[in-house]
């Protein structure tokens, strides 16, 4: 078993490289001190209070990454975080940081991308929705998305 000391060491160099929250650094923590649960939460306690862990600072960095980089939607980053332990009012927060013009384009740019895939199918429409929904956006924006694609394309 690694002792305490060690383990918020390597806890704090991995928390200063990458974003963590509170929920992966718990688990790692209980992992490396082979299941001491009571250790393992003073160590999340330390690295929280010197600010190495900071959830809602998390969940701004993954709400932005995942909106931007992989064009997730908001219902999508939403459970993702939820499943993280992090608060509805922490993830509303975040998710507010996301910059929703470029949001639309990229569901726009991933819409017209799946059309030209599936043009010509008799289900395209059915797919597409399917598609761009199972990416974490509203019914609401993925109906204006097709619609735009469709009309532009058509």
């Amino acid at each position: 078993m690694m002792e305490e000391k060690k383990v918020l060491e390597r806890l704090q160099r991995q928390c200063a490289r990458a974003e963590s929250c509170t929920f992966d650094v718990r688990r790692k923590a209980v992992k490396a001190l082979e299941g001491d649960v009571e250790a393992a939460e003073r160590i999340v306690a330390a690295l929280t209070k010197d600010r190495f862990v900071d959830d809602a600072r998390y969940a701004a960095a993954f709400a932005r990454e995942k909106s931007s980089l992989q064009g997730w939607g908001p219902v999508k980053i939403r459970f993702q975080l939820r499943g993280k332990g992090i608060s509805d009012e922490v993830i509303t927060e975040a998710l507010g940081e996301v910059d929703t013009v470029k949001a639309a384009a990229k569901l726009d740019k991933l819409a017209a991308e799946r059309y030209r895939l599936l043009k010509g199918d008799p289900q395209c429409r059915l797919k597409l929705l399917k598609a761009l929904l199972s990416r974490g956006y509203g019914y609401d924006e993925v109906e204006d998305a097709l619609r735009r694609v469709m009309d532009t394309n058509e």
